[in-house]
């Protein structure tokens, strides 16, 4: 698993959406590695943070817990989590399990950007 971040560690302009793009796998091998660097990212009250899931492959049970614990920091920031552009496997896994009622998804990147500047 590759984690890159796109923007947000040191925002350009205050009040910048942070965007990670994950890549790759998922799972109980390389979990805690995104965990730790969520962890760092800050999340504004009223803003949130955007995870670009375009190229991930695989999640797991493990991966599942690191995403509900960034999406309950980030509300307890007072701020939200977006998940965007889940592979169609993923957005089934999401649905056959109840997650898509907890997290909030967008088709795009840009989509989930936009949706929490103008949520701010």
């Amino acid at each position: 698993m590759i984690f890159r971040v796109l923007s947000g560690t040191s925002p350009a302009r205050p009040g910048e959406v942070p965007v990670v793009q994950v890549t790759g796998e998922l799972d109980f091998h390389n979990a805690a590695r995104l965990r730790e660097a969520l962890v760092a990212i800050h999340v504004d009250s009223g803003k949130g943070l955007v995870l670009d899931l375009s190229e991930l492959t695989y999640c797991d049970s493990t991966g599942i817990t690191v995403l509900i614990g960034v999406h309950q920091r980030a509300e307890a920031a007072g701020g939200r989590l977006v998940l965007a552009a889940m592979n169609t496997e993923l957005s089934r896994t999401f649905a056959m399990i109840g997650l898509d009622q907890i997290f909030s998804t967008e088709p795009s990147v840009e989509g989930a950007v936009e949706r929490l500047e103008s949520a701010g």
